[in-house]
């Protein structure tokens, strides 16, 4: 009488094995799905479909490695050992001031290439510290293997010579605004270039005021006499977090 009770026990042990093998299998398959999505969204690998990106990562050794919210990604003075791809989420990059006062330079979210123009130089050492904002994922892989790759493939070569360019073109801008632009006209700016990214004269604030303020290294008390200096003058008009821009010219 014991003996059909053994197997059956042994029968559902297998197949709770079977689910639980099944289940992961699923859970890598959709990362890997989650992680190819990411990268065709990455101007590292413009012009490539889901299958050239695939062959190109086939002899690469690589991994994923996950962050906590709000997790140190990496510090000031840090040096650049690894070539990073964001795969989800969003990463904060900072810069500090001798007194302490931090300026938000930029965010990298899903496809960025991690501080691109510090993979080769001949100082490695990053002069923002990076943190994220939520959970974060990025692919992983050793300078040499990620040298590799682009010798491999002259699309990547050219698609990073690009996203270099890029990259300085957008530092020589954001040096600009951070260094010679009064506080109205850096949110003049503001305005102006996310009307531009959302297409629309009706512009949604997808992040606070207080963020809004530490990208331009000022005071949130200073963002918001701007913006209501603005809303009288008849410049814009401010509902929570969207903001409609009624004439530009009274930005000015």
């Amino acid at each position: 009488m014991r003996l059909p009770c053994r197997e059956s026990r042994g029968l559902t042990q297998a197949k709770a094995r079977l689910g639980k093998e099944r289940e992961t299998t699923e859970r890598i398959f959709e990362m890997e799905t989650k992680t190819l999505e990411s990268l065709q969204k990455s101007p590292l690998f413009s012009g490539m479909s889901s299958v050239e990106i695939e062959i190109a990562l086939s002899g690469v050794n690589y991994q994923l490695v996950g962050y906590a919210p709000y997790d140190i990604y990496a510090l000031a003075g840090m040096s650049c050992q690894n070539a990073d791809i964001v795969v989800s989420g969003v990463l904060v990059c900072r810069m500090s001031s001798i007194s302490g006062k931090l300026v938000e330079v930029s965010r990298l979210r899903a496809g960025n290439l991690i501080a691109p123009a510090f993979l080769f130089g001949k100082d490695k050492t990053l002069p923002v510290s990076v943190e994220t904002e939520g959970e974060v994922s990025v692919l992983r892989m050793s300078l040499a293997t990620f040298e590799k790759l682009l010798r491999d493939n002259w699309l990547l070569t050219e698609n990073f010579i690009r996203i270099l360019s890029n990259t300085n073109a957008f530092l020589t801008k954001r040096l600009r605004v951070l260094s010679l632009l009064t506080v109205r006209e850096k949110v003049a700016w503001l305005l102006t270039e996310m009307a531009a990214e959302q297409g629309s004269t009706t512009i949604t604030l997808n992040r606070s005021r207080q963020q809004i303020a530490d990208s331009f290294g000022i005071q949130k008390f200073s963002l918001l006499r701007v913006l209501s200096a603005f809303q009288k003058e008849g410049a814009i008009r401010v509902a929570e977090r969207q903001i409609t821009i009624l004439d530009r010219s009274k930005m000015r």
